[in-house]
Formats: structure tokens, C-alpha cells, sequence
């Protein structure tokens, strides 16, 4: 696809992009971006000590990005979108049976990447492959552009999605208010501050740093900042002298999963700051989209446990000591205020009432990390 092809699908000028005013962090391009025949991914590794991107010719190297952390949060979910695109671009033209298994293989390796989040990966690249099967139907030979543009209209809804849940959040503080938030939520950060800012409030964050990566000292505390906000960081263990010590309106999370029984699927340490809010009467109030899925469904990741051993790069113990790294912990209902949607505010016992559009609902659209 050429420069010039895949710009042409991108809105108009006079039409505002749901990513207007938002962090240089979560603008489209510096997610995950097909263009000229490969995805660039913005390395959060490394963000903000580098502003690097890493560069994937196919899609073995897409999903190698998201299996190693190059891309965090809602991150993975727009690079196999954009990583479909690609797999269509290197087998256009070719015979439809062999386009349609080269898109399907694509969707297999990109899906399990990382092990947790199979299922809502499934939803995008098998929507892709239904995309491209619908255009080889209509006399399409070459649905690079197309799976582009599903990549591009899913960012639109999505973005808008969580607009709606970010004024649902909002309308749950005080006018001044101050908030600990956990790990990156991505979209819902950026959106709720930005809903934040217009209402006139004004908002202090404090930010567990969330080893190993510390994407809340990387991550998030940079969104906020970059939005103009009062951002504090804190070791990850601090949030309960926090709590203790600090006004803390509201506790916030996005979450990798949230099961229809109510369960919360993040980042590892969510649970403990739940536990904590719990005790001193903090409301938690987890941000997303209901998963179709239950608690006996999820299977934990367990990444590399010499990550935990050192920070970025640098290694703290000696070589014998051994390291643990589950990557997500699952807190349970109790601890849970409630769930905030961008069809209202609902608790963790009555996640049944969230209606989806549809069963053809293109489900990344609506999807909150």
C-alpha cells in the first residue's frame, strides 16, 4: 500500500478524529500505524527516556512486538489489526484460497501472542478475515486497504466509546478531586482527562510506577502530564500510606478482562490496591467493556521471571536468587464499587444488563485496556 493510498482513508480535515487532544502517547500513528508496507509500533519500552518506534515487515514480527512488550494495554489490540492489514498486503493478488489462508494463519499467530488476551484477539483478527472474505465476494483481489480501514474505523469507535466512559467516570468525582489509577488504561486515561479538562475539574493523579515495565511512571504519569495534569508518582509499594495519608477520592483501573461473573483481570498489584481502597473506604471503580467470558476462563500469563530481578536492564540480586511473574492478578467482586461502561455505571453482580449493538458488533471497537 502506498503512502498516498493509505492516507486517502483517513477522515477529512474538517471531520474530527476521536484522537484530538489527547497525549502524544495514544494518537493513532503512535500506537500502531500500517503504512508503505509495514506497522511501526511506538516502543513503550523505552517511552519517554527514547521515543523510538520499531519498524515490523510481517507479521511474525507483529506479533513477536506484542509477545515482547513493545506495545502495552490497548497497544497489542491496535497492532493486530494493523498487523492483518499487512499479512493482506504480502499476499494481495494471489489466488483467493491462498489470500484467505495466508489472512487466516495470520490471525492464529497474532491471536496468541500473549496467552490472557487470546480471546478479545480472536474477536479482532477473525473479524478481519470476515472482512476480507465479504470483499473477495464483492471482486476485491488486493483487501490490505480495507482490513486498513477496519483497523482505522475500529480506533474511531472505540475512542468514542470510551469518550462516553470517561464522562461516566468523571461525573463520579468531586469537582476537585484526586485519583490513584494502576498500570496504563491507555484510552480511558487520555479520554477522561480530556472530558475533565472541558467540565472544568481539576484532577490530581497519583501513579503506582507498576514494575517491571512501569508503565504507570512511563505511561500514564506521561499522558497526564502531557494533558497538563498534576501527576505524582509512587513505588508500588506505597498505595496504602497513600490511601492512609493522602485525601484519595476514587481508586481507577482499567482491566485485561472483566468477567461476566464479576471478576477483574489487570495488571498484577491491582488486587492489592482493592484490598486496600476496601479498607479505607476508597471506592475502586474498574473502566471497560464486559467480557463474554467467566472467571474459570482465564488463563494467567507467566512472563519471564528474571524481569523481576532487575529494572530496566539493571539487576538487583545475585545470581542465584530466583524471581516470580505472574502478569495479571484477578481481584474478586467484592472489592469492586462497580464497572463503569459507555452504557453507564453498573456493578460486578449485574453485568448481564450491559447490552451489546449486536453478535456482529465489531468488538475491538469497543474494547478498553
Amino acid at each position: 500500500m502506498t503512502q498516498a493510498t493509505t492516507r486517502s482513508t483517513l477522515p477529512s480535515k474538517e471531520r474530527r478524529r476521536q484522537d484530538e487532544d489527547l497525549g502524544f502517547l495514544i494518537k493513532y500513528e503512535n500506537v500502531a500505524w500500517f503504512e508503505s508496507g509495514v506497522v511501526r509500533i511506538l516502543d513503550r519500552r523505552v517511552y519517554p527516556t527514547e521515543i523510538s518506534y520499531v519498524t515490523c515487515h510481517d507479521v511474525r514480527e507483529v506479533a513477536q512486538a506484542i509477545a515482547d512488550m513493545v506495545t502495552q494495554s490497548a497497544g497489542p489490540y491496535t497492532a493486530a489489526g494493523m498487523g492483518m492489514a499487512l499479512a493482506a498486503s504480502q499476499c494481495a493478488l494471489q489466488p483467493e484460497a491462498l489470500q484467505i489462508s495466508c489472512l487466516e494463519s495470520a490471525a492464529d499467530m497474532l491471536s496468541t501472542a500473549r496467552p490472557t488476551t487470546e480471546p478479545r484477539m480472536r474477536k479482532i483478527t477473525q473479524g478481519a478475515v470476515k472482512a476480507a472474505k465479504k470483499a473477495f465476494a464483492s471482486g476485491h483481489d488486493d483487501v490490505s486497504g480495507i482490513l486498513f480501514q477496519l483497523a482505522f474505523d475500529s480506533l474511531e469507535r472505540r475512542y468514542a466509546r470510551m469518550s462516553l466512559v470517561g464522562e461516566f467516570l468523571i461525573s463520579l468525582l468531586p469537582k476537585q478531586s484526586v485519583i490513584m489509577t494502576q498500570c496504563f488504561g491507555e484510552t480511558i486515561v487520555g479520554t477522561s482527562l480530556r472530558a475533565a479538562r472541558e467540565a472544568g475539574y481539576e484532577v490530581k493523579l497519583y501513579c503506582p510506577e507498576t514494575r517491571p515495565y512501569f508503565q504507570g511512571a512511563r505511561l500514564t504519569a506521561s499522558l497526564a502530564a502531557d494533558m497538563g495534569f498534576d501527576v505524582t508518582v509512587i513505588t508500588d509499594n506505597m498505595p496504602a500510606e497513600v490511601m492512609s495519608e493522602k485525601h484519595i477520592d476514587l481508586f481507577t483501573s482499567a482491566a485485561d478482562a472483566i468477567t461476566m461473573d464479576g471478576f477483574v483481570v489487570n495488571k498484577v498489584g491491582t488486587l492489592q490496591i482493592a484490598i486496600a481502597a476496601k479498607y479505607f473506604g476508597i471506592p475502586y471503580f474498574v473502566t471497560g467493556i464486559p467480557d463474554t467470558v467467566r472467571r474459570g476462563d482465564i488463563t494467567i500469563e507467566h512472563r519471564d521471571p528474571s524481569l523481576v530481578l532487575e529494572a530496566r536492564g539493571i539487576r538487583n540480586t545475585k545470581e542465584s536468587v530466583k524471581g516470580y511473574y505472574p502478569s495479571f492478578d484477578i481481584t474478586p467482586p467484592h472489592l469492586i464499587s462497580g464497572v463503569v461502561t459507555d452504557q453507564g455505571i453498573l456493578t460486578p453482580y449485574t453485568l448481564s444488563a450491559y447490552r451489546y449493538p449486536s453478535p456482529d458488533d465489531d468488538y475491538y471497537g469497543g474494547l478498553i485496556i
